[in-house]
């Protein structure tokens, strides 16, 4: 793909949509440098279940993150924000999404927490990096911001980007989704000779692996150690996956979501990921049972789920591309590479989605360019083994990511532990292990504190858990959690009251403890409305458009 430099931002200036491959180059120059301290990869993927890859139990072929988690570490508990853009901010800054200016989503309804994009006050990953001497780079999707060039990745401390500043893109082509009234643009960047949708060559999860791959290239001529966020936009909708990718999958979920989730179940425990004292969720009563569906229907539906896993499959794929690299570059023994989700997977039907995704946009069969649709609540529920609920939801299928750790010589090869980490404690972790101090000011701006602690005591040092010495706590659109130790208190929009969870035995979310402890959860629930305070939540009905304000919402402990 052509590179588009600095003489090109006064024609970047007009698009909201970024697609193609930007490499501004960066020289830092540093007496220090440290060429031997570690390389850093974070890599994420979106609306991937729990137990999506083979390693947590999946019929999904992940044998490079496979490698990955036998060569390295798997924690049991680890938590994003529910959904892409908030997820992504915490994630990049350490922060609460709050803190950071992204709240709600990469939209702005007007308030400084809730703005839509990263602020100032919150420093990212590159910015950090590169401050200590990094070289920084990023391939896939960004999501926090886009409606000016101070918001992109470059301006935002990244060294060289390839990808796409919104939350989704067609996988064959860059045609705009036909999604612009929910505020996926719909201009395009030019001048990409691959953007022709014949060109068959053309699939975005391969572009970028490909990137990866060729900005590790480069910056490995460069005498300083590299962090490289490799963030892709698969199995995120839209359902398109290579053919041959997609022929691999055929008659493998032809057990459908029952059978298949119990066998997923039987797996965990195997592997020990899920413990023996752990209930598991109930069956969701929206899913209907598998054997009652007629034979139409069990064709339409695993039609979805072959093309979901062969996404998944194609991007565990690049990473072997990028595995492949650092082995080629000999920078593989002074590498740490860590593996999360964004979210769990998407729950909700295309019939009733108020979006009107899927089905009604699609102008070509499941998996092809002009396929529109997403997985759907029936095999996110598979997804999401061996818990409850889904995607923008605080019960532990909404926000339980797979966890994966590697660091030849490190981290102890075949570890599975607890954890109960937090997309915050990724930027401390990084910054210890690089030597690297957060910065008090940046640019002249006093930058905001980092929320989270660092992991290394568990990657390392063998540590069960984080001693965070606080809760953990989340509001996203009116839904809320707070975690302090094996307590759980978690409510949903528009209802108020607090449910309670032992997640201890119960991370099934099972028996409702909240009436028989109502001290534990006044406390946490206290806990959490100080937090809100100092964060800068807004109560959801205050700021949600076309939302109706709820009386009283949130003024009493748990109501």
């Amino acid at each position: 793909m052509k590179v588009i430099n600095r003489k090109m931002k006064a024609i970047i200036l007009r698009y909201t949509f970024l697609f193609g491959a930007i490499s501004l180059g960066y020289a830092q120059k540093s007496s220090n440098t440290v060429v031997s301290r570690p390389n850093v990869i974070l890599i994420m993927v979106d609306d991937m279940g729990y137990s999506d890859l083979g390693s947590y139990g999946s019929e999904i072929n992940t044998p490079n993150l496979d490698r990955l988690a036998k060569e390295g570490l798997i924690l049991r508990e680890f938590y994003n924000n529910s959904i892409c853009a908030p997820t992504r901010a915490s994630l990049l800054t350490g922060q609460y999404q709050h803190k950071a200016g992204v709240g709600y989503f990469d939209v702005n309804l007007g308030l400084p927490a809730y703005q839509g994009y990263l602020n100032k006050e919150s420093v990212t990953l590159g910015e950090v990096f590169r401050s200590g001497g990094y070289g920084t780079l990023l391939a896939g999707k960004w999501h926090v911001g886009s409606e000016d060039i101070s918001q992109w990745p470059i301006q935002r401390g990244f060294d060289r980007f390839y990808g796409i500043l919104k939350g989704a893109a067609n996988f064959f082509d860059t045609k705009p989704l036909p999604f612009g009234k929910i505020g996926y643009p719909v201009t395009l960047l030019k001048n990409n000779e691959k953007q022709n949708p014949k060109d068959n060559s053309y699939y975005f999860t391969d572009e970028i692996g490909n990137n990866a791959v060729a900005f590790l290239e480069e910056q490995n001529k460069e005498n300083k150690p590299f962090f490289l966020y490799l963030a892709f936009t698969a199995p995120h909708w839209p359902l398109q996956a290579k053919p041959e990718d997609i022929a691999k999958y055929r008659g493998k979920f032809d057990k459908g979501w029952d059978a298949l989730r119990e066998n997923r179940i039987q797996k965990l425990k195997e592997k020990g990921i899920l413990l023996p004292n752990q209930s598991v969720a109930t069956k969701d009563p929206e899913v209907p049972d598998w054997d009652k569906l007629t034979y139409d229907e069990k064709q339409f539906w695993k039609a979805k789920m072959e093309v979901y896993a062969a996404m998944v499959d194609n991007a565990d794929q690049n990473i072997g591309k990028v595995l492949k690299k650092l082995e080629q570059l000999k920078k593989d023994k002074n590498t740490i590479i860590v593996f999360i989700s964004d979210n769990g997977a998407q729950g909700g039907f295309n019939t009733y989605n108020p979006l009107n995704r899927g089905l009604v946009k699609n102008d070509g069969p499941i998996g092809t360019a002009g396929s529109f649709d997403y997985q759907e609540q029936n095999w996110a529920y598979l997804s999401n083994t061996p818990f409850r609920q889904y995607k923008n939801n605080f019960h532990e299928g909404g926000f339980s990511s797979p966890f994966i750790a590697w660091y030849p010589s490190k981290i102890k090869a075949g570890r599975i532990d607890k954890g109960t980490g937090h997309v915050i404690d990724l930027a401390p972790t990084f910054y210890e292990l690089a030597g690297i101090p957060y910065p008090s000011e940046l640019n002249g701006i006093q930058t905001n504190p980092l929320a989270g602690k660092s992991l290394l005591p568990v990657l390392f040092e063998g540590a069960s858990e984080i001693n965070r010495g606080a809760p953990i706590f989340w509001e996203r659109a009116g839904n809320r959690a707070v975690r302090d130790g094996k307590w759980k208190i978690v409510s949903t929009y528009p209802k108020y009251k607090w449910e309670l969870y032992d997640l201890e035995n119960d991370r099934g979310e099972t028996n409702d403890l909240a009436d028989s402890n109502p001290a534990i959860v006044n406390k946490l629930s206290d806990l959490y409305n100080e937090w809100a305070l100092k964060t800068g939540v807004v109560e959801f009905s205050k700021i949600s458009p076309g939302q109706e304000t709820i009386p009283g919402a949130a003024k009493n402990r748990n109501n």
